[in-house]
């Protein structure tokens, strides 16, 4: 009876350790298997923001462009008389909600939007300043 407990003992023990080795193992891999999906997201959202910032510079550069265009004609505007004047002001009203709306890109970016919020912003923007580019060109 005796050397029956102790053979139950050694089979009890000996199932434990390697239960307590595998998920010590188990372990282990769930948490590489995480950090590497921390590390490859990061590295994925970096290089979509990256893309993002340059697509940012060229819609600023545009709506400089388009802003020094109303800038340029805006004193022949404001010389026609009253009707001018609004017909211009409904455009630059256009080119201001462009900026508006690069601006909410530039937020976006600067607080670590996710990258399709973020593409969604720059797609509005794009669609402004084509609205106040084509104000400007009915001008």
């Amino acid at each position: 009876m005796r050397k029956s407990r102790l053979n139950l003992f050694k089979s009890t023990s000996m199932l434990i350790s390697v239960l307590g080795i595998i998920m010590i193992i188990s372990t282990i891999i769930v948490v590489a298997y995480v950090g590497y999906s921390i590390v490859s997201s990061g590295i994925t959202n970096e290089i979509s923001s990256g893309t993002q910032y340059d697509e940012l510079a060229e819609l600023k550069s545009s709506y400089e462009d388009l802003a020094m265009k109303f800038d340029s004609v805006k004193s022949t505007y404001y010389a026609s008389g009253s009707d001018k004047i609004e017909e211009f002001n409904d455009a630059k009203l256009e080119l201001t909600r462009a900026n508006s709306a690069i601006e909410n890109v530039q937020s976006a970016l600067d607080v670590g939007k996710p990258s399709n919020e973020v593409d969604s912003r720059i797609d509005f923007a794009k669609e402004k300043l084509k609205v106040a580019n084509e104000a400007y060109n009915n001008l």
